[in-house]
């Protein structure tokens, strides 16, 4: 029998983790695992009322630092199948099994949840135009130097399965929020088979979402990447 393990890097979301776990289909995962970055709020006795495997980092580590623990302590209990839902309620997590199943039946290695499903959609969902607008340029751009085909490379909806999570150098890569590009160039490197799901968009008060600041930083670095990327075909990704 397989074993899907869910992974929660949470900061903060103790206002949203409950429904977040309540919407994950019953016998889809066998385990959920949520590491805690430091937060300020209640996150941690929230997730332990609900029988969560929690992890506390004593200090903040970033982001991606977040699922290097999640990862690492996933592969660590044994999973085939490790699927990322944040508990921000921002993916609607009642399409886990869309996510997995593919993986299970070994159909791909890395599943995304694409929030681009049509501008009007997007957009009536809460996402910032110069978020929406941002992603689809570094879309375009990822698409034309990777030799891509995919419809978003910035969803933080994923599931992977070990072997791929296994085959990849995750602990190399950023702490910050550039990680989820790296580890989706690693697995294009890898030659990855990559599939898709829709998910609707959310975008309210208590999701997370970096500001417009941010979002340039992150935007450039993904530009520096995709040219290192270029220049090494992949290699220093895997």
């Amino acid at each position: 029998m397989k074993k899907v393990i869910a992974i929660m890097p949470a900061y903060n979301a103790a206002k949203t983790l409950k429904k977040t776990v309540l919407d994950i289909p019953k016998g889809v995962v066998d385990e959920i695992i949520l590491v805690d970055d430091n937060s300020s709020d209640s996150t941690i006795e929230v997730a332990r009322e609900l029988g969560l495997t929690v992890i506390e980092h004593p200090m903040n580590r970033g982001y991606g630092g977040n699922q290097k623990t999640c990862y690492t302590l996933a592969l660590s209990n044994k999973a085939d199948v490790v699927v990322m839902i944040h508990p921000d309620y921002q993916y609607d997590s009642r399409l886990t099994k869309a996510m997995v199943q593919p993986i299970l039946d070994g159909h791909f290695d890395l599943m995304l949840g694409s929030r681009i499903r049509g501008r009007a959609e997007v957009l009536a969902g809460g996402m910032p135009m110069y978020k929406y607008l941002g992603n689809r340029f570094l879309t375009l751009i990822e698409n034309l130097v990777l030799g891509q085909n995919l419809s978003e490379y910035h969803t933080g909806f994923r599931a992977y399965s070990s072997s791929l999570l296994k085959s990849l150098p995750f602990h190399r890569y950023s702490d910050d929020f550039v990680f989820d590009s790296q580890i989706l160039f690693g697995a294009i490197a890898k030659n990855a088979r990559i599939g898709e799901v829709a998910v609707p968009v959310r975008y309210f008060s208590e999701a997370s979402s970096i500001n417009f600041l941010r979002s340039c930083v992150y935007g450039l670095s993904i530009l520096k990447d995709l040219g290192i990327y270029a220049v090494t075909a992949g290699k220093a990704f895997v």
